[in-house]
This record gives structure tokens, C-alpha cells and sequence, in this order.
């Protein structure tokens, strides 16, 4: 790549910030912005656009060189990337086309100057520089690190009968003793009912300058937890299964990245220490299962964005991920590649990143299909299709290896899938509260559902709405339930999955039909026949005996294949 002027002049500014590069450590944090962005350095020679000849293309080039990545466009069918000029011969040859990365070189170097205008006596620490700017500069939406914290804190003394916080271990740089942080999962379920409740375990923030997915698992957080006891099905949810949240897996990182660095790996600093900039370990390499498994899966170069660490699970954050998996669910699942798990297996494991659109899911490791791959797949199409995503086998055209998906599902049998988030890394506000934030909201909502047998449920259809009168009624009256149910809810981007006609309905009051003493009243079509795959139903609910107050009444449908979807509900108040 010829060095334009630009290019020059980015290279210059980096350059000039590297000279005041001192070693890593909180005292020099607050010290200020211009500090840290030494750590984006890079040589910007290798800083090209990439355009792809196909959509299909530009999917899979995402998850090939997701660790170059600098920004995504998926409108433009093009990415930018870090790409030296070995590896640009490899990427021409399947069709690509490479040009100078002008345009967003531009961009950045405005954005620099910006963060260098505002660092200006500012502490990084906190939610607000000292001239009252963000501390995630022009993206507000977005919590730092610290705000996390508090808010989960702060959850933890608003809804004491919801939420339990556990400190599952600590960031690198807590490990040395240089500021750092507690890696805390929030644990959501109520008090209600006791006993042993499936687990929806969803990590974000694994690759620090991804912004987005953070904001998706605390916005679904609030959902849950705003909606208890007013939206039916955040109700049940909370009463019958577990969520936990692990939002920041990566904080060290996360702060790097609040300051406007495209920082990627974890904070450690034991490592590529000529090239400060690109330090750090990539924990999405770094897990046990497969680590260092497969030719090009990973880097053993330590200032590859892809580095995998010097062994398996070397870094505390993915040591501290990895085992509280194992704490959460026994072995389902034989040793072998294509061993299957248990169909009757419960949980299930999201990790969320960005920026590619997709939903996949094992392996990342061969083109061998898993022994679940069937189900995966079923489940993977319900996801993308809140969405809009494509759904897919996680290896794209090259291999990954040492994963998040390797502890819950390969050693365990858990399923577990990696959802890359839409456009870029460090996605516009605006573009995240119109789509991203609640398409994915709506995604682990679903995924909360079928949380108890999702191997199964998602074969079967979904209740869209589900309706009883607003109104409270006295106890003994009979009152009219309408709902309506569809097979049609998946992606069709890669593949369609069968869709079945409806072949019955059922409604609980109360208790749900996975606890004893569960009564089934059956529903019918509301057009008089079973026959197609989105129906309507309806029925009577005999309410007598019931207790004055709200009771939960649980919808749920079955198709062709005989398979029972998730439930869907909606609250009868008796006066």
C-alpha cells in the first residue's frame, strides 16, 4: 500500500503519542487520554478497505479476520482492516478487492484529534472527564466500566428478591496488584419458587472495543427486571429459570477502549511489550478445550490480535468464565467431535460480540458437523430471525480454535452460540436504540424461553400474542383467551427449516406443565381447523377458586412434528 499523505500524518500523530508511552498502570491512566492512544498503534500501511464481491463473502471474510478488523460496512459489502501486504495477496486472490482505507483513516484522525482536544487535564476514570465530556466520547448510550458496576450494584439493592451478584474472579490487572477490576456475573431469578431452574448464561464484552453487546445484555437485564410482576413473560421467566450476565468478561480491556482505542484483547502487559500497542492476549483464543488446536485457528505471535495466550487459559478472565461454566452444569456430552449431547440437556450459553450480523454456532474448530448439529441449527434460524442475521456454523472460510464455546459445549454439552452484532465496533447511538439493542433484547428474551430443553423447543412454534380481558373478574367466571401461534419464525438466510401446521394448543393457569399438579386446557382453532402453520386459538378459562390477585397463565403450542414451543404469557386478574 502506497503511503498517502494522510496516512503519513496518522503514522506521525501515533508515532509522537508512542514517545510519551510509559508502562500501563493506573497512575498513568489518569494521567489522560493521549496516554492510551498509544495503544492503538499500528503501522497504517497495512490499514486497507476491503471490498467483497458478495454479501455471502463479506460474511465470511468477517469471521476470518475478525481480529484485523478496524470497521465493518455490511450496507457497502466492505470492511476495514489491518492487513499486511502478504496476507492482502491471499484475500485478492478469493476475489477481494483492496484500497487505501482513506475515508475512515480521515475519520479517525479527526476522532483523535477530537479525544486529544477533550483529554486535556481529564482523568480516563469515571463516567465524565473534568470539562464534563463522556468518558466514551460522542457515544453516550454506552456504559463505562465503572457505570456498570454501579448499576448492577444498584440493581442488587433495588430488587434484593431478584438479584445476586457473584464475584467470580478478577481482570489481569487486578491479578498484579495495578488497579483492575472484579469480574461479577449478575445472577437474576426471583425467590418466589426455590429448586433447580435451567440457566441462560450470556457473557459480553469478551473483545473490548466492542461496545454494543455490553448495552445489550444490561438493557435486557432492565427488561427483566423492570418488567417483573407488569410484563408476563419477563414474570415467569424470572420465577421459573435463571439468567445470568457476565457484562464486562473483559474490563481491563473495556477501558482501553473507552478511550476511543480499537483495543481488542485483555489488558496484560507480560506480553509483546516492543509493541504496546498491541499487548494483551486474545481471550476469545485463550480457552481449554481446542486451544492450539487447528493450523491458523489462532497466533502464537504475541502481538497478533489473535494471540492465544502462552496456555490454555492462561488469562484470570478466561480461567474465571471458564469455570464457573463448569460449576453451572454437568457433563452431557461424550468426548468425541461428533458425540451428541443429551437432547433432555437444560441451559444454554451466548456469548455476544460485534460487528458481522451473524448467529453462530460449533464448530469453529472443523467442518465436521457436531452431533447437535441438526438442533443448532434449528435454534441458530429462531435467533437470526429477530435479527435479521445470518445463521451459520461458526468456522467461515478458515478455522478458530480455544473459543467461549468450548467449555459449555464441548466439554459439557451445553449449546452455545457467538452472536456478532451489527455494522461496526463502536456502533452510532442512534443505530443501536432504532436496531441492534432491541432486535438482541428480543433474541435473549426467546432464548430465555426455551432455556429448559433447547435442543427441543425451538422445533416447535412460537405464540406470537396471547390475550385476556384487562380488566379484573370475579373469581368462577369463565373468561375468553385468544391467542395466535406459527411455525414461520426463522431465517431464511442460509437455508430454510421446516414449517409445520399447528396441530394444537394449550393454556396453564398458574403452574406451568414442568411442575406437578400442571392442568392442560386445551384451546382450539379459532377458524375451527388445525391446518396451517400460523393459526389462531382461542378458549374458555374456568376460573374458580381462584385467589384474588394476579395469576399467570401460561400459552403454548405444538406442531406437526409433535413438538411443544416455548410458552408465551399473559395475566388473569381475579377481584
Amino acid at each position: 500500500m502506497i503511503r498517502t499523505p494522510l496516512a503519513l500524518a496518522c503514522a506521525s500523530l501515533l508515532t509522537a503519542t508512542l514517545a510519551l508511552a510509559a508502562p500501563i498502570d493506573e497512575a498513568t491512566r489518569q494521567a489522560g487520554h493521549a496516554h492510551l492512544l498509544q495503544l492503538e498503534r499500528a503501522d497504517v500501511a497495512d490499514v486497507v478497505r476491503v471490498q467483497a464481491p458478495s454479501a455471502e463473502l463479506l460474511r465470511r471474510a468477517a469471521v476470518t479476520y475478525h481480529g484485523q478488523m478496524l470497521d465493518y460496512d455490511e450496507a457497502g459489502l466492505a470492511f476495514v482492516a489491518r492487513l499486511p501486504a502478504a496476507e492482502r495477496q491471499r484475500v485478492e486472490a478469493k476475489g477481494f478487492t483492496i484500497a487505501p482505507a482513506t475515508a475512515w483513516l480521515a475519520a479517525r484522525q479527526a476522532q483523535i484529534d477530537g479525544i486529544l482536544a477533550r483529554a486535556k487535564g481529564a482523568s480516563l476514570l469515571g463516567r465524565q472527564a473534568a470539562d464534563g465530556t463522556e468518558a466514551i466520547p460522542k457515544f453516550p448510550c454506552y456504559d463505562t466500566v465503572e457505570e456498570t458496576q454501579a448499576r448492577i450494584q444498584g440493581w442488587a439493592t433495588q430488587y434484593p428478591q431478584l438479584v445476586t451478584l457473584v464475584d467470580i474472579g478478577d481482570s489481569w490487572a487486578k491479578t498484579q496488584g495495578s488497579g483492575g477490576y472484579d469480574l461479577v456475573v449478575l445472577k437474576l431469578t426471583s425467590q418466589r419458587y426455590s429448586g433447580v431452574k435451567p440457566v441462560l448464561l450470556v457473557n459480553t464484552g469478551l473483545h473490548a472495543r466492542e461496545l454494543a453487546p455490553v448495552a445489550v445484555g444490561t438493557d435486557f437485564a432492565n427488561k427483566l427486571l423492570a418488567g417483573y410482576g407488569t410484563d408476563a413473560d419477563a414474570t415467569w421467566i424470572l420465577d421459573h429459570h435463571e439468567v445470568h450476565l457476565l457484562l464486562q468478561t473483559n474490563p481491563d480491556g473495556r477501558k482501553r477502549a473507552e478511550a476511543g482505542v480499537m483495543w481488542r484483547k485483555n489488558g496484560n502487559t507480560t506480553v509483546c511489550t516492543a509493541r504496546p500497542g498491541d499487548q494483551g492476549v486474545d481471550l476469545n483464543r485463550n480457552f481449554g478445550f481446542s486451544w492450539n488446536s487447528v493450523r491458523g485457528g489462532s497466533s502464537g505471535k504475541q502481538c497478533d490480535q489473535t494471540y492465544r495466550g502462552p496456555s490454555a487459559e492462561s488469562e484470570p478472565e478466561t480461567q474465571a468464565l471458564a469455570n464457573y461454566v463448569r460449576a453451572l452444569w454437568p457433563d452431557n456430552r461424550g468426548p468425541g467431535m461428533t458425540d451428541p449431547a443429551n437432547l433432555s440437556t437444560t441451559g444454554l450459553h451466548i456469548d455476544m460480540h460485534s460487528a458481522a450480523s451473524l448467529v453462530l454456532w460449533p464448530w469453529g474448530e472443523t467442518k465436521t458437523p457436531s452431533g447437535n448439529a441438526a438442533a443448532f441449527q434449528t435454534l441458530g434460524r429462531r435467533m437470526a430471525w429477530f435479527s435479521g442475521y445470518t445463521p451459520d456454523v461458526s468456522i467461515g472460510l478458515y478455522p478458530t480454535d480455544g473459543t467461549s464455546d468450548g467449555p459449555p459445549y464441548g466439554e459439557l454439552g451445553v449449546p452455545s452460540y457467538t452472536i456478532e452484532l451489527d455494522k461496526t465496533f463502536f456502533e452510532q447511538c442512534s443505530d443501536y436504540t432504532a436496531k441492534t439493542g432491541p432486535d438482541n433484547v428480543a433474541t435473549l428474551m426467546y432464548a430465555a424461553k426455551i432455556v429448559r430443553a433447547p435442543y427441543v423447543t425451538p422445533g416447535g412454534p412460537d405464540v406470537t400474542s396471547a390475550t385476556l380481558p384487562t380488566k379484573a373478574v370475579l373469581a368462577g367466571k369463565r373468561v375468553r383467551l385468544t391467542a395466535s401461534a406459527t411455525d414461520t419464525r426463522f431465517s431464511t438466510k442460509k437455508g430454510t427449516e421446516p414449517q409445520q401446521a399447528i396441530v394444537a394448543a394449550e393454556a396453564y393457569i398458574d403452574v406451568p406443565p414442568w411442575m406437578p399438579g400442571a392442568k392442560a386446557i386445551a384451546l382450539k382453532a379459532t377458524d375451527g381447523q388445525f391446518d396451517t402453520t400460523t393459526e389462531g386459538v382461542r378458549g374458555k378459562l374456568d376460573t374458580t377458586g381462584l385467589a384474588r390477585g394476579q395469576h399467570m397463565v401460561f400459552v403454548r403450542a405444538r406442531d406437526a412434528s409433535q413438538t411443544w414451543g416455548p410458552m408465551t404469557g399473559v395475566f388473569l386478574n381475579i377481584k
